[in-house]
C-alpha cells in the first residue's frame, strides 16, 4: 500500500530543483518504506544512504556520500540526480555540513536533489533552526489512519480503536503479550532511548520514563502538573516534567492540550489534557485485552474519547491548525480546533449519553464556525475516523 505521502514525493521530485526535502515523523509511520517505492519507481537517477551505523562524530561522512553522487552524475553524464540519506540526524552537525554541500551545488548550478529523512524530530528541527533556514520544505508524516489500516491489513474499527494505527504491531494483535512486548520494545523504548536519551541532557531518566506512562495511562483525561508529580516515586519539579512531556510530544508519543482560550497567556497556563498520538500507547498501560475494555463502558468511552484524540492530534500535526479541549466548571468540551481563525468545537460520545450542555455553552460563548457531535445517534465514529478534518473548516 502507498501512503498519501508517496504521491507528494513524487511530485517534489519531479518539480525544478528549490529546496531540501526533509521528511519527519515518529518511528514506524513508514518514512524508509515509502522512500524505498519511490525510488522503485523514479525514473532519474538516485543514490540512497542511511546513518545508522555510521559514528555521530563522522559528519563528514556526508560529504563523501555528496561527492559520489556528484561522480555518478559525470559519469553517466546525467542532468540531475536525487541524493536519499536515511536517520541524518544521527550525525552531530550534519546540518552544517549539508548546508555547505547544498550551496556549493547550487553555486556550480549541480542539479541534485536532496531528500533528508529522520525518526527524531527533536534533532531534525534543531539542526534545521540552526543551519537550513530558507533551504528546506518538510513533509510531515503522521500515524496511520483508521482508513489505511483497514485497507492495507483489515483492521476493523474496534480493534484500530483498541490498538492504534502501528503497522508493525498487526502480526502480534492476536497475542496480548506478544503485541505488548512489540510496543515497548519495538516503539517506547527505541524512541525514547535513541531520541531523546541520546541527544537532550535528560537528567532523570526515569522520571522521564514514568512521565510518559502516566501520561499515555491518562489520555484523554485532564490532570494538574503537580498532582502528576504526587503521583510519580522520582519526583522532580514542575519545569522539568514540563520539558520532559514537551519532548514526548516532539517525538510523536504523548502531549498535554491547552485549555482553549481567547487569552494567549491563560491557555499555557492551563491544566494539560493528557493526548496519546496513537491510542495504541494508551491501551498499553491499560491492562485489559480488547473484549474486556470494550464490554466495560466507562472504560470503552475513555479510549474512544483518546483514539479520536490521537486522529485529531496527528491531523493537527500534518496539516497545521491548533488543537485544545475546552472546560469551565462541570461544562465541557471534548476537543476544541482552531486554523486561520474559525473555530470548531467537537464532543465524542460512544454510548447513549445525550448531555451536551457544555458543546451549547461553548456555542454561546465562543460562536465558533461549526459543532459536531461524534458517536452512536450522531456523526459516526468511523466516518468521522476517515473523514479530511481539514473540511470541517469549508
Amino acid at each position: 500500500m502507498q501512503r498519501i505521502y508517496y504521491q507528494t514525493i513524487i511530485e517534489r521530485i519531479n518539480e525544478p530543483r528549490r529546496c531540501i526535502q526533509i521528511i519527519e515523523g515518529p518511528r514506524q509511520v513508514g518514512k524508509s518504506t515509502v522512500i524505498r517505492q519511490v525510488l522503485e519507481t523514479i525514473s532519474i537517477p538516485w543514490l540512497h544512504f542511511a546513518a545508522d551505523d555510521i559514528p555521530a562524530t563522522r559528519a563528514a561522512w556526508i560529504s563523501d556520500c555528496w561527492e559520489m553522487a556528484r561522480a555518478k552524475m559525470a559519469a553517466n553524464h546525467s542532468s540531475e540526480l536525487l541524493l536519499v540519506i536515511d536517520e541524518i540526524q544521527r550525525l552531530s552537525q550534519w546540518s552544517s555540513v549539508v548546508k555547505k554541500e547544498w550551496d556549493a551545488d547550487t553555486f556550480n548550478h549541480v542539479n541534485i536533489k536532496v531528500i533528508l529523512l529522520g525518526s527524531s524530530r527533536v534533532r531534525l528541527e534543531r539542526g534545521l533552526s540552526e543551519s537550513l533556514m530558507g533551504r528546506f520544505e518538510v513533509i510531515k508524516m503522521p500515524h496511520w489512519s483508521y482508513t489505511e489500516m483497514r485497507e492495507a491489513f483489515g483492521m476493523s474499527l474496534d480493534e484500530y480503536v483498541f490498538y492504534g494505527g502501528y503497522p508493525g504491531m498487526v502480526d502480534f494483535c492476536h497475542s496480548t503479550e506478544r503485541w505488548h512486548n512489540y510496543m515497548r520494545s519495538s516503539i517506547v523504548d527505541a524512541t525514547i532511548n535513541n531520541d531523546i536519551l541520546m541527544d537532550s541532557l535528560i537528567t532523570k531518566p526515569a522520571l522521564l520514563r514514568q512521565t510518559f506512562e502516566l501520561a499515555s495511562a491518562y489520555s484523554s483525561q485532564q490532570l494538574s502538573v503537580t498532582k502528576m508529580l504526587g503521583q510519580l516515586q522520582d519526583a522532580g519539579n514542575t519545569t522539568t516534567l514540563s520539558g520532559y512531556l514537551q519532548l514526548l510530544g516532539q517525538c510523536g508519543l504523548v502531549t498535554g492540550l491547552n485549555k482553549f482560550s481567547m487569552d494567549l497567556a491563560r491557555r499555557r497556563a492551563s491544566v494539560p489534557k493528557y493526548q496519546v498520538y496513537n491510542n495504541g500507547l494508551m491501551t498499553l498501560y491499560g491492562n485489559l485485552d480488547l473484549s474486556t475494555a470494550r464490554a466495560t463502558p466507562k472504560v470503552w468511552g475513555r479510549i474512544v474519547e483518546s483514539a479520536v484524540g490521537a486522529y485529531l492530534l496527528n491531523a493537527a500535526y500534518a496539516q497545521d491548525f491548533q488543537l485544545y479541549y475546552w472546560r469551565d466548571g462541570k461544562d465541557e468540551v471534548d476537543f476544541v480546533l482552531v486554523r486561520y481563525g474559525k473555530v470548531v468545537a467537537i464532543e465524542v460520545k460512544s454510548g447513549d449519553e445525550r448531555d451536551t450542555f457544555g458543546l451549547h455553552r461553548f456555542r454561546d460563548m465562543f460562536h465558533p464556525y461549526r459543532t459536531l457531535i461524534v458517536g452512536p445517534n450522531a456523526f459516526p465514529l468511523e466516518d468521522f475516523l476517515s473523514m479530511d478534518i481539514t473540511t470541517l473548516f469549508d
